[in-house]
């Protein structure tokens, strides 16, 4: 027993000692990732296991048009999921509101409340870049688990996406023609 205390200590010395090599003027999380990383292995392999289990058939290829409205899903997921102000009580526990960043969209900082694991998940929840891995696998998954039911998710997602770009594109157009009635 006293030799797990001796180990377990060194342990926690050269991860201590690996986090300070890794980035000596700032806070990085390693712990937090790592947690991160384990639980992403953790949902992929319940995943694949789902797959096996139900016997599920595993295209060789993905439709191309499979891949093109799981990508602008994916998009629109990981925006609505970690920038929308709606969806802000998801992330309140592990992020602190900044400001408004347009669109219906918010600016939020991580909260470093000393726990690496609360630090890592914020940065996950706030970063639609870092989210999209996450979406996209389970996106995945369930084209091959519900594909019925996947696609048409994914639909309503890429209506949603080519919605915001129309709304968008639609104000910069309306903008425009403000601008160029200027009384002279």
């Amino acid at each position: 027993m006293g030799g797990d205390r001796v180990s377990d200590t060194g342990l926690r010395h050269k991860a201590a000692r690996l986090r300070r090599a890794y980035a000596p003027h700032e806070h990085r999380p390693l712990g937090g990732y790592l947690v991160a990383m384990g639980a992403y292995a953790g949902v992929t392999g319940a995943l694949a296991g789902l797959v096996k289990v139900t016997g599920r058939p595993v295209p060789e290829r993905p439709a191309p048009s499979d891949v093109v409205l799981l990508s602008i899903a994916t998009h629109k997921l990981s925006r609505l999921l970690s920038k929308d102000a709606v969806t802000s009580p998801l992330r309140a526990p592990f992020t602190r509101y900044d400001r408004p960043i347009g669109s219906g969209e918010v600016m939020e900082q991580v909260r470093d409340s000393g726990s690496p694991t609360r630090h890592a998940i914020g940065e996950l929840l706030s970063c639609p870049f870092c989210l999209a891995v996450w979406v996209a696998t389970g996106l995945t998954g369930g084209l091959v688990l519900a594909p019925r039911l996947t696609r048409l998710v994914a639909t309503a997602l890429t209506a949603v996406a080519a919605s915001d770009f129309l709304q968008m594109a639609y104000a910069t157009a309306q903008q425009a023609a403000e601008g160029g009635h200027d009384d002279d």
